[in-house]
């Protein structure tokens, strides 16, 4: 491993574990009395690794002294373009060094960059470029193509790289408010359309501060030999990435990109060729590794540390992990949270997810955790406040956060007598498809534009590898009306996750409860019924 470069002093103050109750806004909250202010702040500690890798995709190497200088000359180019402190910049591509790049050029000038979701079709482009009306859209060649005309595109690419690493700290922008916007990401809601959650500087700082305390990885504590090989697998524009990024600058970690879209056969190969340490993953892609008939040829015994997300873990993953990969340490670790609140309120280690399958863990230090009775519920509805939560919607006036600064989540769940939360249901009518959250109106929305059909309903059944499936009720005019149809004209229109593979037409109208709205919960139970076997 290449020796570090000396870190200034300075940057390596931000950091306590000393926590008192601050107010914002007339809402009290459990913050670090010493803590950063902004984002850029752990860009600098990027210095400390020097020439390490910090970034492998297939033959590209980006060390930790590239992207500072690949950052530093990004942001002058944006400057250039206009763009400054406060403007949105729209991120439209594929995981990648890329992406990482400018992700932290918006950060250094200010800008405000807004994760637009890779998978997106050309129609919800547009809808997420009239919500937010950025400054830029910065999209790779696929992205480029869905970016109506007369929106102003950026350039993706950062080709040379000729700045000098001091030239990052030749910023002299007015330090922002730890409150100011520093990210919006996008977040399926039972309204249909993707919304925009917009995340403050405190937000995610706290987030990294939390989980940096847990794990005993404070900057100043951190040793210059410390950080690890990880594998990210997961989307970066989802809330996932940014928390990844930011603790890998934080602790030195070298982060493997697989070449493109997940492949269980290249995962398998990354983590053998890289002595990869810890993956990040959703549970589906663990699951499809632990299918691949070369798992068991491989020497995989590199993997100390899996962190999964996206999904509930089943009991019967954790046995599989056990079995199948058995270097990693302690099981795997686990939490519940929102993108609203930051992805993470709660944490189990991965011995408590062990001993306590099932568990969602135990609220992070500055977290505090609430109930409220659902009517005809078993379990209230879970409550959350912290200084992770998110700003505000944009270009929405509701907010599930209420007067006391309470995140109304919409999901049931209780504490046992160990302080560990339990998940045990949702009150949102979302399904999660292989970590990808699915609103079943915006479903609904689409199937009602097509021609012969007369109503429809989607609902979430169980899948052993993806978590939930889609399964659709649509009630059509004609008869001559098929399945594989309809899902075709859903292409370009809903991003691929989200079109139905199990489908029932029907020409009868859907059953209806007491209000006159359409009985999901009848619906749910017969697309069980309807399904004894789970989709392949």
């Amino acid at each position: 491993m290449d020796t570090p470069q000396t870190q200034p002093p300075a940057a390596l103050d931000h950091w306590g574990s000393e926590i008192d109750v601050e107010t914002v806004k007339g809402v009290p909250y459990r913050m670090y009395t010493q803590r950063p202010r902004e984002m850029k702040t752990v860009l600098t500690l990027a210095r400390r690794w020097g020439t390490r890798p910090h970034i492998i995709q297939g033959t590209r190497v980006v060390t930790f002294n590239d992207l500072l200088r690949a950052v530093a000359e990004k942001s002058r180019l944006l400057a250039d373009h206009g763009i400054s402190r406060g403007d949105r910049a729209l991120l439209l591509g594929w995981n990648g060094p890329d992406w990482i790049i400018n992700f932290w050029a918006c950060q250094q000038i200010g800008a405000v960059p807004a994760l637009a979701n890779a998978w997106w079709s050309a129609v919800e482009v547009s809808e997420a470029l009239d919500l937010l009306d950025p400054a830029i859209t910065l999209a790779d060649s696929f992205g480029a193509t869905k970016v109506p005309e007369p929106r102003r595109l950026g350039p993706w690419e950062t080709h040379s790289i000729d700045a000098t690493v001091s030239g990052i700290e030749a910023d002299r922008t007015v330090p922002k408010d730890e409150n100011d916007p520093t990210v919006i990401i996008f977040t399926s809601g039972t309204a249909g359309r993707p919304k925009a959650v917009e995340l403050s500087h405190r937000a995610l700082l706290a987030n990294l501060q939390m989980l940096l305390n847990l794990t005993h990885r404070l900057p100043q504590d951190v040793k210059d030999d410390s950080g690890e090989v990880i594998l990210h697998t997961g989307p970066l524009f989802h809330v996932g990435g940014p928390q990844m990024l930011l603790r890998s600058l934080a602790i030195g970690n070298t982060i493997v990109l697989p070449s493109s879209r997940f492949d269980p056969a290249e995962a398998i190969d990354l983590i053998g060729k890289f002595q990869i340490t810890r993956w990040a993953a959703v549970s589906t892609m663990v699951s499809r590794v632990l299918d691949d008939p070369t798992v068991k040829t491989k020497d995989l015994s590199s993997l100390k540390a899996l962190t999964l997300g996206g999904a509930p873990i089943h009991a019967e993953l954790l046995k599989r992990i056990e079995e199948i990969l058995p270097s990693v340490q302690a099981g795997v670790p686990t939490g519940y949270g929102l993108t609203e609140n930051c992805g993470q309120a709660t944490a189990a280690s991965g011995r408590d997810s062990k001993n306590h399958p099932g568990s969602a863990g135990k609220p992070l230090p500055c977290v505090e955790l609430s109930f409220v009775p659902v009517l005809d519920a078993p379990d209230p509805e879970i409550l959350v406040r912290s200084p992770t939560q998110m700003t505000r919607y944009v270009g929405v006036d509701e907010s599930p956060i209420d007067a006391e600064g309470w995140l109304h989540t919409g999901d049931l769940g209780h504490l046992d007598e160990g302080g560990r939360l339990w998940i045990t249901g949702r009150s949102k009518d979302l399904i999660i498809r292989g970590g990808e959250n699915i609103a079943p109106m915006a479903v609904e929305r689409a199937l009602g534009a097509i021609a012969g059909v007369v109503e429809s309903a989607v609902v979430g059944i169980p899948h052993p590898d993806l978590g939930e499936e889609i399964f659709a009720f649509v009630v059509v005019a004609d008869p001559g009306l098929s399945d594989a149809y309809l899902a075709g004209q859903l292409k370009g229109h809903l991003a691929s996750f989200a079109i139905p593979s199990v489908w029932h037409l029907q020409s009868e109208p859907l059953p209806t409860n007491q209000t006159g709205k359409v009985d999901k919960t009848a619906l749910a139970t017969l697309a069980r019924e309807l399904t004894p076997r789970t989709p392949a």
